[in-house]
């Protein structure tokens, strides 16, 4: 998936970026979805129920826009780098904490510092990456950088697998902390973007006048992002649950579940992102979501093992596969001054206005079931994103780097 002509420094330096912000939000989200697997361990250990742990997933995202909003500004003025390492860093040492935590309010407490770490890191390495590659193969790099979520959560998944029946639910966010180590590679080969020199700007005045300027465009952004966010925890965060308290199955069928349906989420985020090269990206995106629609029958299916685990590698081809054109589309978009912090900050901002979703879907679970609430709630959203992408603007191929170019001045008419 990396460029070619290796032995050229050019290229070398663009797959050692494509590398870091793959690493980077791989392992942000092993470290969220870590806690998806133990939550029925971590209520009982805490003498909590489950929507109360299920809150906490909900202060993570949370908290996500404060990280975005502080490292995205950070990325504008200082470059992409140095705030990645920082943010990798910082969400690898609260992790680590969290297996530490004594009682319910300090866990809570580090979840919700550990939102604002999460937060932080996709913006900047989603910059960092889409103004690292060509624009002929952004879609592709786009869907690889994007499915770095499902391979944490594939991570997640084997961890649970292989470490917790052996060691339990704290080691789960002890190795947690491993993300650190990939600053040191960062540091050492990683550089910085020529889009962002060209325009960087150390006046905030201007900065902060250029952002209101395109209001009309990050308020779609933040509609989009919230339809996008929706659909991916509403049939994600639950979904070991659903595994394990409605059809009773344990740890090693739980976790092989949901790996096959991350290899899926994989698979079309690598599809999807290569076939918006070529279609568009609103195109493929919408496809991906009315797929989407029409697998959730087979999704909560309660029939036998093949049949769930099929429909779990569906759904996730679909919901990630509509993911993996995000990373492009949303930074093509976005005025190149603001790539930093325009993607990250309204992603995150959708992310809280869909954070309520695992905690609904807990609490009307209890008055139907899992799969009643989660077929309720994914076919409504995912009709909602459908609406979202086919309503806002596009501006696939655009150039980065050139000197004035105005990246929404072509799609300006389409959000008036």
């Amino acid at each position: 998936m990396m460029l070619k002509n290796k032995n050229h420094p050019s290229a070398r330096t663009n797959n050692n970026a494509v590398l870091a912000g793959f690493l980077g939000w791989t392992l942000d989200a092993f470290d969220f979805f870590i806690l998806t697997f133990i939550m029925v361990d971590v209520a009982k250990d805490f003498h909590k129920s489950l929507p109360d742990i299920a809150l906490t997933l909900t202060a993570t995202l949370a908290m996500r826009p404060v990280g975005a909003f502080i490292f995205g500004l950070m990325a504008d003025r200082y470059g992409r780098r140095r705030p990645m390492m920082i943010n990798i860093i910082f969400y690898s040492i609260i992790e680590v904490l969290s297996g530490f935590a004594p009682n319910y309010l300090v866990f809570m407490t580090l979840r919700l510092l550990y939102g604002i770490g999460m937060g932080g890191e996709w913006g900047v390495g989603a910059s960092l990456v889409m103004e690292s590659v060509p624009a002929k193969r952004r879609g592709l790099l786009s869907g690889l950088l994007q499915e770095g979520y499902a391979v944490g959560f594939l991570l997640a998944g084997a961890a649970y697998y292989f470490i917790y029946p052996h060691f339990g639910w704290r080691m789960m966010f002890f190795i947690g902390g491993l993300p650190a180590l990939l600053t040191l590679f960062i540091r050492s080969k990683v550089k910085e973007t020529a889009s962002w020199k060209s325009h960087k700007t150390s006046d905030w005045r201007e900065y902060f006048h250029l952002s209101l300027k395109h209001w009309k465009l990050f308020l779609y952004l933040v509609i989009l992002m919230s339809a996008m966010n929706l659909i991916s925890h509403g049939t994600q965060d639950l979904y070991p649950t659903f595994l394990q308290k409605q059809l009773h199955y344990g740890p090693h069928e739980t976790a092989l579940i949901t790996m096959i349906s991350m290899v899926g989420a994989i698979a079309g985020g690598l599809v999807f992102g290569s076939l918006s090269d070529r279609w568009g990206r609103k195109r493929m995106i919408a496809t991906a979501v009315i797929l989407g629609i029409a697998l959730i029958p087979l999704w909560l299916h309660t029939g036998g093992m093949a049949v769930i685990a099929s429909g779990a590698f569906g759904m996730q081809f679909m919901v990630q596969g509509a993911w993996g054109i995000i990373p492009a589309h949303i930074n093509e978009l976005s005025p190149g001054p603001l790539r930093g912090f325009f993607p990250g900050f309204a992603y995150q901002l959708g992310v809280v206005a869909a954070s309520f979703i695992a905690y609904v879907e807990a609490l009307l679970a209890q008055h139907l079931s899992y799969a009643a609430s989660m077929e309720i709630l994914a076919a409504a959203v995912l009709i909602f994103a459908a609406i979202a992408i086919l309503a806002g603007p596009e501006a696939k191929g655009i150039n980065f780097i050139r000197e004035g170019h105005d990246p929404v001045k072509s799609v300006s008419k389409d959000l008036s």
